[in-house]
């Protein structure tokens, strides 16, 4: 007996026509859909009158429903995973799928699509042609604000996803981090009837939210600029030390540091490394 095909299937991130005409023969063809989700995907099935059986497989039951997959595949069936929206597997479950499907030795075939990742990114003129997906950040500010320490000096493009009601307090955590310069595209319901690709420096947010309150509305991709090369290199900008040393001279290392970030755009991390230099040396 032949042994069945686990299809991964990347559904429309909104506008229904972006799914594949090869994603649609899938799921048309395959015994059993896996979605992270069911009453999501039954919506999308009976856009195109697909009648395909679905089962739930999220992170809590993911493990479980696996081994089920493995045997029906090994009994020739063959499965589509798809999530909520966009492709399975990144910062959804199903890589937990794909890891013991693979183990098992069966055959796993990706049906490519769309992406909000990708997405946003062909979307923000950034140049930089590496990035990092990072996913979500921690929900917690001091968590959030130690991972993207972590991404000070990154010469790529970064690229998080957040949720609405935490994208303004997570911009507020970048902000503080990176500084007012660096430059940051919000893509806001990509693909959807109000969708939203807006491009300005960090520094301006809090201004471009204020003037619209609809623009804090809708699932978000967060695309930051890299490190420019001057703080890739780890060069201080003369009048950026100036501030620096000016500040140190009433204030705390990390205070003088970040105050610094904050009027000259200048890489934090950078500017506390030079503080305490400065300290030592007096």
């Amino acid at each position: 007996m032949e042994e069945g095909v686990l299809y991964v299937v990347a559904t429309p991130i909104g506008n229904l026509r972006d799914l594949s005409p090869r994603a649609l023969d899938v799921l048309r063809q395959v015994d059993l859909i896996a979605a992270e989700d069911t009453r999501v995907t039954q919506k999308l099935l009976s856009s195109f009158q697909i009648l395909t059986k679905t089962i739930s497989l999220r992170e809590h039951n993911e493990r479980r429903e696996a081994e089920r997959i493995v045997e029906l595949l090994r009994a020739g069936k063959s499965v589509a995973q798809v999530s909520d929206a966009g492709t399975p597997a990144v910062s959804d479950p199903g890589a937990l799928l794909v890891d013991i499907v693979r183990e098992a030795g069966l055959r796993v075939v990706p049906i490519p699509g769309c992406s909000a990742v990708v997405t946003a990114l062909s979307a923000s003129g950034f140049t930089q042609p590496q990035f990092l997906f990072a996913g979500f950040l921690p929900a917690k500010t001091g968590h959030r604000r130690k991972a993207l320490e972590a991404l000070l000096d990154a010469p790529y493009s970064l690229v998080f996803y957040e949720a609405p009601h935490r994208i303004e307090e997570c911009l507020v955590d970048l902000l503080t981090v990176f500084g007012p310069a660096r430059r940051v595209v919000l893509a806001r319901e990509l693909t959807k009837a109000f969708e939203t690709i807006h491009r300005c420096t960090l520094g301006e947010v809090a201004a471009w939210f204020a003037g619209d309150a609809n623009q804090t509305r809708g699932e978000f991709v967060v695309v930051v600029e890299g490190a420019p090369a001057a703080e890739a290199s780890h060069e201080i900008d003369p009048e950026a030390l100036r501030v620096l040393q000016i500040l140190l001279k009433d204030l705390p290392v990390k205070q003088a540091a970040t105050l610094t970030a904050e009027i000259s755009g200048a890489n934090k991390k950078q500017l506390y490394d030079a503080a305490l230099k400065l300290r030592e040396g007096d």
